[in-house]
């Protein structure tokens, strides 16, 4: 089977928002969104691929980029290794080169776009935040609020409320503030008793 190795990037704009772009018809998956990048050339490193393939197809030169997933997928014709980085600074405007629609969409927006199966991990890491609150032990429920409607006021975007005793009624009902706090604003993770 053949095997390819590809380095592709997750960018993000300084709004936040996600650069996509549509693969062409003749393609292998065409049609569908993906994350830009090619194929890493024999000797090359990952982030010289990256840097020549984004350059390549969208014009930019990316200045600041680290690992964020691999994903290794079967085809019935190939095998993909994905070495996917996130970009976070970038000269140039990035636009189609090769005449490849290309769209900035949030995380959250992803999910409205149709992607090739292997690119299916890469939408899931890039919805996750790169940040989140676990919510401590030993507080009491008003201070705890308190403290969590700071955070999420604050651009926290994911929750973890921990459950030292998830039977104590107290928790659910804290669980219940907590839950109209995050609503529209921040993902919230419960940890309690799956008979809730």
């Amino acid at each position: 089977m053949k095997r390819v190795h590809v380095a592709a990037a997750v960018i993000r704009g300084t709004d936040g928002k996600i650069l996509i772009a549509r693969r062409a018809d003749s393609q292998h998956q065409g049609g569908l969104w993906e994350f830009p990048g090619g194929k890493v050339e024999a000797g090359e490193s990952v982030e010289a691929a990256l840097g020549r393939e984004l350059q390549e197809e969208l014009g930019i030169r990316v200045e600041s980029a680290r690992p964020l997933i691999k994903v290794q997928h079967d085809y019935p014709d190939k095998q993909v290794l994905l070495d996917v980085w996130e970009v976070s600074a970038f000269a140039g405007e990035p636009h189609g080169v090769e005449g490849q629609p290309v769209a900035w969409v949030s995380a959250r927006e992803l999910a409205d776009y149709q992607f090739p199966a292997a690119n299916e991990p890469i939408v899931a890491a890039a919805r996750l935040s790169d940040q989140y609150l676990i919510t401590p032990d030993g507080l009491e429920t008003p201070e705890l609020l308190r403290g969590l409607k700071k955070a999420v006021a604050g651009g926290i975007k994911l929750v973890q409320l921990r459950a030292p005793n998830g039977y104590d009624p107290k928790y659910r009902d804290l669980a219940v503030d907590a839950t109209g706090l995050c609503a529209g604003k921040a993902q919230l993770m419960l940890k309690g008793p799956l008979e809730w």
